[in-house]
């Protein structure tokens, strides 16, 4: 098994996920690569989605609860009324949020049945084919989600505590999301393939007749995401606005915009910093192309409100068809542990610790010990990956690699392929090659085409599933 690093996949960790989806949610936008939605429907489709907020609060039960009875069947997995009830208040309230509109409670909660027959049909596909989460991962999971909150892992606990979740359910829910997204990586997105006519066709619709130029141009965005509380006071949210202005200060003085995504950025990873990938201004957020506009490239933009918090953008890399583009590439290395029945994630991140340790005290090179233990392909070469591009990586592997600075050695990293010890060696502004443009564009047709072979996987799952309905939900 070889593993190769270099591939696109439109989600990435759960942690990252779960803030992702809270900010396209407050935003009332999806996240870019899916479309726009707008409406009722979109909403309650986002609100579905949300099964973890960022802010990790267990939401308040639909009124009363009822006497608790079985829903539906799946596979000869229950259902019960209580799940459905649950799911209900966490969609209302989302909904709610966003100034949405919901349908009738009989409608609802037929939508959330639906939902989750299919959550547990992924669920049985993973349990049934071996598909399991490691402890190491939901912890770093969790770890992270305490981070985007500003706040520790026993703070979190602790406030979900007051607020009604168990950190056993909020495991759960963690261990379930996850899982359910290594099927996909498994069963699609790994699948995913794109062809030179995939992408002639793609670019051939960026120049139909009658598009703004704005919504074709290719662009790569830089991120900065200050949280501002639900129901925060003036007080807070003036703190928060004061804080995004001085993030968006710093970024206009230093050209490394990492260095103020690490200090100042509210979500570290994913499309809270770094590189978003070189895109299609269309594929952004509304929100983000409105304000971003014709801004040049290494423009700051920002701060601007949305429902999630203050945001400052940066212009990474800007082109229109045809024009140069200009893109911050990472050369970096890195030692591969494959994970199997003899060697679990967790002995895998230690060993990979004792790695770190040995290179940060001299006793031995990085280079060294990959060529010695890494599983991946590139041990020969001492791990070393070469240059590259936003979105190249897998997304789990990408977020890290941007978040270090040159000759900084990662923490253990999990990715679907194994675990990761991951050390940056320079980074640089470069101009593409045509070929390399056309990559970029290969990357934006993969996450468009994953996504829709997921939907498609989707319905094939639920229709292979014997599912008995029982009583309605109440």
């Amino acid at each position: 098994m070889r593993f190769s690093p270099k591939s696109s996949s439109v989600c990435g960790m759960a942690a990252a996920l779960f803030m992702l989806a809270a900010v396209a949610q407050a935003q009332g936008l999806k996240s870019p690569g899916t479309g726009k939605s707008k409406g009722t429907d979109a909403s309650i489709s986002r609100a579905l989605d949300a099964t973890v907020q960022a802010s990790g609060r267990q939401l308040p039960a639909a009124g009363p609860r009822s006497a608790d009875y079985i829903v539906a069947v799946v596979n000869s997995e229950p259902i019960t009324n209580n799940e459905v009830r649950a799911r209900m208040a966490r969609v209302t309230q989302n909904v709610s949020e966003q100034g949405g509109q919901l349908p009738p409670q009989s409608e609802l909660a037929r939508q959330v049945l639906e939902r989750l027959i299919v959550e547990r049909v992924q669920l049985q596909e993973a349990s049934d084919t071996g598909l399991k989460v490691d402890d190491l991962t939901v912890n770093q999971a969790m770890d992270n989600v305490a981070r985007q909150n500003s706040t520790d892992l026993p703070g979190l606990l602790s406030r979900l505590k007051a607020e009604g979740l168990s950190e056993a359910q909020f495991r759960a829910e963690i261990r379930n999301q996850m899982t359910m997204q290594r099927v996909r990586e498994r069963e699609v997105d790994g699948k995913v393939k794109v062809s030179e006519a995939d992408i002639d066709r793609f670019l051939k619709e960026q120049k139909r007749p009658g598009e703004a130029a704005a919504a074709s141009a290719m662009v790569d965005l830089g991120h900065i995401l200050i949280l501002v509380p639900e129901n925060a006071s003036p007080a807070v949210v003036a703190e928060r606005e004061a804080k995004a202005k001085q993030a968006a200060e710093a970024a206009r003085k230093n050209p490394d915009f990492i260095a103020s995504v690490r200090e100042f950025s509210d979500v570290p990873n994913g499309q809270g910093g770094g590189s978003m990938g070189m895109r299609p201004m269309s594929e952004y957020p509304e929100l983000f192309a409105k304000q971003v506009g014709s801004a040049a490239t290494g423009s700051i933009v920002g701060p601007f409100r949305s429902d999630a918090g203050f945001h400052v953008l940066k212009v990474l890399g800007k082109s229109q068809s045809g024009a140069p583009v200009y893109i911050t590439q990472n050369h970096a290395r890195h030692i591969l542990l494959l994970v199997d029945k003899n060697l679990t994630e967790a002995q895998a991140a230690k060993r990979l610790e004792d790695y770190k340790r040995r290179v940060e005290a001299g006793q031995a090179t990085f280079q060294q010990l990959a060529q010695e233990f890494s599983k991946d392909g590139s041990a020969r070469n001492g791990g070393d990956l070469g240059w590259s591009s936003p979105g190249q990586f897998v997304p789990e592997f990408e977020r890290v690699l941007d978040g270090l600075q040159p000759g900084q050695i990662s923490n253990p990293v999990v990715s679907r392929f194994g675990v990761h010890l991951i050390q940056l060696i320079e980074r640089r502004q470069e101009k593409l090659t045509e070929r390399e443009q056309r990559e970029m564009v290969r990357n934006v047709v993969r996450e468009r085409k994953a996504e829709q072979d997921y939907e498609t996987w989707l319905k094939e799952l639920r229709g292979k599933a014997f599912v008995e309905y029982r009583e309605p939900p109440q």
